[in-house]
């Protein structure tokens, strides 16, 4: 049951944006699952879900691209002890990060999900990295420093 829940959760967020835990319990409901609030919340940590910003600028569960259970966690450690300061101008962010971290926070930065960003380049502690545009540019920010400040 646990694993036909679980099956079902993933189409569900890969279908639609799914904003909080009540409406992912409402979609489970209207496919017919049975549970409480305390069983959608087992099934978010156990299958390391995470909040990404949609094209609309509201955060939305998402999954990593290659789904590891331990992958998600680790890219947040790395953001949380690395990541020192997050700036920007126009579509452009600079990250300053501890001496020599930059890297694996542009590789961690990288290998997530956030929707408008385009890429980095990182030094020693020192990422730019470019947003699709301006708008795009504060969302990003806004969604590094939750993940970064989440533990």
């Amino acid at each position: 049951m646990k694993e036909t829940r679980q099956n079902k959760i993933k189409e569900i967020i890969e279908a639609k944006p799914i904003e909080t835990q009540e409406e992912l319990l409402e979609e489970l409901k209207k496919e017919g699952f049975v549970i409480t609030q305390a069983t959608i919340s087992r099934d978010i940590r156990e299958m390391k879900l995470t909040k990404v910003l949609g094209d609309d600028g509201k955060q939305k569960y998402s999954m990593l691209k290659n789904f590891d259970t331990d992958v998600e966690l680790k890219y947040k450690k790395v953001l949380s002890a690395g990541i020192v300061s997050v700036d920007n101008t126009d579509n452009l962010i600079v990250i300053r990060t501890v001496s020599g971290m930059a890297m694996a926070v542009a590789a961690a930065l990288d290998n997530m999900d956030i929707q408008g960003f385009m890429g980095c380049i990182a030094g020693d502690d020192t990422i730019f990295a470019a947003a699709r545009n301006k708008e795009f540019c504060k969302r990003i920010i806004a969604g590094i420093r939750e993940v970064a400040s989440d533990e």
